[in-house]
């Protein structure tokens, strides 16, 4: 499956290319990085950047960058494979863009895309304990917190998502 282009009222949500790795690779490399497995030298985040492209042919989901004025100012993505309980929305907002509501505005969309027309039957999101900004956006979107869902770690909260009314 090609990865879709959506679009949000701010944000063109696009398919990566090479031109976004750096951008990418220096969040990663950054303390804000670790309620996603950060931080990570260029190696890994070549890693997590390689994985997010893979994933659309594969599965027919991944990452699309978020975009704002022609500026990259963050990520979306589905994940799912043996790395995943189950297949999970994630998030990561680079840093300057963090605080301006783009976490929730694109997941908003990209949920609606993968519960509706992609026709996942499920979503979470794997959110740190003390990782209170993504809670925030979890719960932004109408998700709870599933205590019954199979977790990636005791420090890992599981945000079950609604699907689209």
């Amino acid at each position: 499956m090609t990865a879709p282009v959506l679009h949000t009222a701010r944000l063109t949500l696009r398919p990566p290319v090479m031109e976004d790795f750096p951008t990418y690779a220096a969040f990663l490399a950054g303390g804000r990085s670790g309620g996603v497995g950060g931080p990570l030298d260029t190696k890994g985040a070549w890693a997590y950047f390689t994985s997010d492209v893979a994933l659309w042919p594969l599965q027919g989901f991944g990452a699309l960058m978020m975009e704002k004025d022609g500026q990259l100012v963050g990520s979306i993505s589905l994940n799912g494979g043996p790395l995943f309980p189950e297949t999970e929305i994630g998030w990561m907002v680079y840093d300057g863009h963090q605080g301006q509501g783009y976490a929730p505005e694109a997941a908003s969309v990209v949920r609606d895309w993968a519960l509706g027309p992609r026709g996942l039957a499920t979503l979470v999101s794997y959110v740190g304990r003390d990782n209170a900004p993504s809670r925030r956006v979890a719960e932004k979107l109408g998700a709870a917190i599933d205590p019954q869902a199979v977790s990636m770690g005791s420090e890992t909260l599981v945000y079950r998502h609604r699907r689209p009314a």
